[in-house]
């Protein structure tokens, strides 16, 4: 005989584990990583990188990054976001409070607090890179030919960014609190809130960040410049004039850069 209604959201013997705990409409422990919740992960980072293609198509055609240079430039965000996501959802899972409601405080303190953090530790990076004239580090310049080493660099200096960002952010969750605000105590259907928390709010507030953290990470038009006045006076080939990684026309450089 089935049980009164607060009991009949537990699941089922041999079922799915079910993301209610005691019948409460809280999300229960590693309710985060169950298959509903890693299903609508993966479906905001398809949505979410879909958001950076965008980007690129309203990015100017005279300055348009080729295929390759995109990729370069939003794997590095791609990897940083990565590490962001399982750090909130490992953060969420620490204590008894509802990791939910936790995952979203730490979500949208990283949306706030943590961008700024994220573009002081990229302009702290770059008056360093500049300072000491490491070329190869500077943020979306990766040679020509393109150097991977280059890559390397920059995703390795941008994921410190993202720790200290994390640290950060952690210590001003434990000072202030937070963790004890129950955003989502009001909603008591446990599958709304992942997709709450999972979906409707990171899709906004993602498109937001990823678009305004690629113009961090790529290449300033200043710095562009540069480096092609330097190629057109070294260039040893037919004293043409060298463009950084450009080719002479729109078409040229989408059909250049799909030839891996």
């Amino acid at each position: 005989m089935q049980g009164p209604a607060g009991n009949s959201s537990h699941s089922l013997p041999g079922g799915p584990p079910s993301t209610v705990a005691s019948g409460a409409g809280r999300c229960e422990s590693g309710a985060l990583m169950h298959s509903f919740g890693i299903f609508l992960q993966g479906l905001l980072g398809v949505v979410a990188f879909s958001t950076l293609m965008l980007k690129r198509f309203r990015e100017p055609k005279h300055e348009r990054r080729p295929w390759r240079i995109w990729f370069l430039d939003t794997s590095k965000q791609a990897i940083g976001m990565l590490f962001i996501h399982f750090a909130n959802v490992y953060l969420a899972d620490l204590t008894e409070e509802d990791p939910c409601s936790l995952y979203l405080i730490n979500f949208l303190l990283d949306a706030t607090v943590g961008m700024l953090l994220i573009y002081m530790g990229v302009r702290a990076v770059s008056v360093l890179v500049e300072w000491q004239q490491w070329e190869s580090l500077r943020f979306g310049e990766y040679g020509d030919p393109l150097q991977c080493g280059a890559w390397v660099g920059q995703c390795a200096l941008y994921i410190v960014i993202m720790i200290f960002e994390k640290s950060v952010v952690f210590i001003v969750l434990l000072i202030l609190q937070w963790k004890k605000v129950a955003l989502l105590n009001p909603i008591e259907n446990p599958d709304l809130k992942l997709a709450i928390v999972m979906l409707i709010v990171p899709f906004f507030v993602n498109a937001l960040m990823f678009w305004v953290v690629d113009n961090f990470l790529m290449r300033k038009g200043r710095t562009k410049a540069k480096l092609e006045e330097r190629g057109a006076n070294q260039d040893p080939r037919n004293g043409s004039k060298v463009r950084y990684r450009r080719a002479a026309s729109h078409e040229e450089s989408e059909s250049e850069s799909l030839q891996i």
